[in-house]
């Protein structure tokens, strides 16, 4: 599948119809700086369509009432259409955002195609029908499918952030509606056609490009039983305060402000190599970038002059070229946003070591140098606030309780690092940091756990046996000892 350039439908019901209006979005490139397509800005009325066409599938439908196994075989021939498309998608949501290319074929495609075949083996292992006996009675307890889901995605992982809903959701037997960020909605045509090539009954899946007020409209829905969003902290509040409102099931994956703590026995070199991508992956726009990273001063040296050389040596340029690390952040506004942070660091009384501008080789692209600040206090802006962009600070603590202090002294728990030579005594310091992964000395946790965070960071999980639980209710039938028996 290629991409066709201006779509002028929006994919409704599983099929391609005309918007109810003429407006559209632009979508311009972060490197040049020059459009790349006009596409349809759904409408209050497209929403209600896809929406119909959700509750009509859902409630009168093949896809809740087919088995398990019916439903994954559609997921299956979803995944291979991916697969076999994986270097198009990729090299589209390079074009929209600016995440370079080596980086969005690993964990655009590459994630999305593992997470279907991690859904498609966990799906197995879910407890939908389990038998319990008691004293006090006798219970069937299933978990249905919950029903119409939006899922609400964000520009810097359009992919497989979808799949992280939509995988799941499917295979509970769920209809869905995909609302992409207008930053990166392009990914979602290519993605539309290949739902339609897989081959999933008509109204499963409807796809939405629209603003923040269509949006809103969609997320207090009255025909949606479910929203799944991940972005900002801000839009979460907003969204859990209007679903709140109808108690409306909702799963929030928020911003994070992630700490790496490096223990005084860490092998530095490993820990800086880690960091190289830990910190600065989607050209810093990931929220579990460990941006914090907290040492002793008696290793503060020897930490520092190694991530200023790593930080020095990371390759900005063309997101197209297999060699840059760094690429154009997604917008000029976002721009502004992280050059107010660095500005806001240094008014602080931080220090940049590394970067701080704008690369002087780039005429034209949105980018900013990858920085590096020393002489961080946890009480600064930069130490608190999610900047998402190139920018990591250094935090100098006397000690380890200290250090566990400060990586906890924040409104987010989403990720964060331990480093250390002692695989135990890392774990053990982990254990005590306030959020909801920790990955040590560099180690993934991988599809096959639960993703989300604590505090601010959101609530609720994803991935993992977990992430089926966002689309599921619990129902409970009480029977008698002699139907417990013969159902197991």
């Amino acid at each position: 599948m290629v991409w066709q350039g201006n779509y002028t439908s929006l994919f409704i019901g599983g099929e391609w119809v005309e918007p109810a209006t003429d407006d559209t979005i632009g979508v311009v490139s972060p490197f040049t700086e020059q459009a790349l397509a006009r596409i349809p800005a759904g409408s209050g009325a497209d929403v209600d369509r896809a929406v119909r066409a959700a509750r009509e599938a859902f409630d009168h439908g093949p896809w809740p009432r087919m088995s398990l196994s019916e439903r994954m075989d559609v997921v299956r021939r979803f995944g291979k259409t991916i697969t076999e498309n994986r270097e198009s998608i990729a090299a589209l949501i390079t074009d929209e955002m600016g995440c370079p290319i080596t980086q969005t074929v690993a964990s655009q495609s590459g994630a999305a195609i593992a997470l279907i075949d991690t859904n498609l083996e966990l799906v197995e292992q879910y407890p939908w029908r389990t038998v319990r006996r008691s004293n006090t009675g006798n219970a069937l307890v299933t978990r249905v499918p919950i029903g119409v889901v939006a899922a609400v995605v964000p520009w810097n992982a359009p992919l497989s952030v979808a799949m992280l809903k939509l995988v799941p959701a499917l295979l509970s037997g769920c209809t869905v509606i995909l609302k992409p960020s207008p930053e990166a909605p392009l990914s979602s045509y290519l993605l539309a056609e290949m739902v339609q090539a897989a081959g999933f009954p008509a109204g499963v899946m409807s796809i939405v490009t629209a603003d923040r007020a269509e949006s809103e409209y969609l997320v207090t829905h009255p025909g949606v039983n479910k929203v799944s969003f991940t972005g900002s902290t801000l839009a979460g509040r907003r969204i859990a305060s209007l679903c709140g409102n109808d108690l409306r099931r909702y799963t929030l994956e928020l911003g994070g402000k992630s700490a790496a703590i490096v223990l005084d026995d860490a092998d530095l070199d490993g820990a800086v190599q880690s960091l190289r991508t830990q910190s600065f992956r989607y050209n810093g726009q990931a929220c579990t970038n460990k941006t914090r990273i907290i040492v002793s001063r008696r290793r503060e040296k020897d930490l520092t002059d190694r991530l200023a050389a790593m930080v020095e040596d990371l390759r900005v340029g063309d997101p197209f070229d297999e060699s840059t690390e760094i690429g154009p952040l997604v917008s000029l506004q976002h721009r502004e946003r992280v050059e107010g942070y660095i500005a806001a660091g240094r008014e602080e009384g931080a220090t940049v070591v590394v970067g701080g501008g704008r690369p002087a080789e780039f005429q034209r692209g949105v980018f900013v140098e990858p920085t590096l600040f020393t002489n961080v206090t946890p009480d600064m802006k930069i130490a608190q606030e999610e900047i998402f962009g190139p920018v990591v600070g250094v935090l100098v603590v006397d000690d380890e309780e200290e250090a566990i202090a400060v990586a906890n002294d924040s409104a987010y728990g989403l990720s964060g690092a331990v480093y250390g030579a002692d695989p135990d005594h890392a774990l053990a310091v982990a254990r005590r940091i306030q959020t909801g992964t920790v990955e040590i000395n560099g180690n993934s946790a991988g599809f096959h756990a639960p993703f989300g965070g604590f505090k601010h960071s959101g609530i609720g999980r994803e991935a993992g046996l977990e992430g089926f639980d966002a689309f599921v209710e619990l129902k409970s039938y009480g029977i008698s000892a002699e139907v417990a028996d013969t159902l197991g």
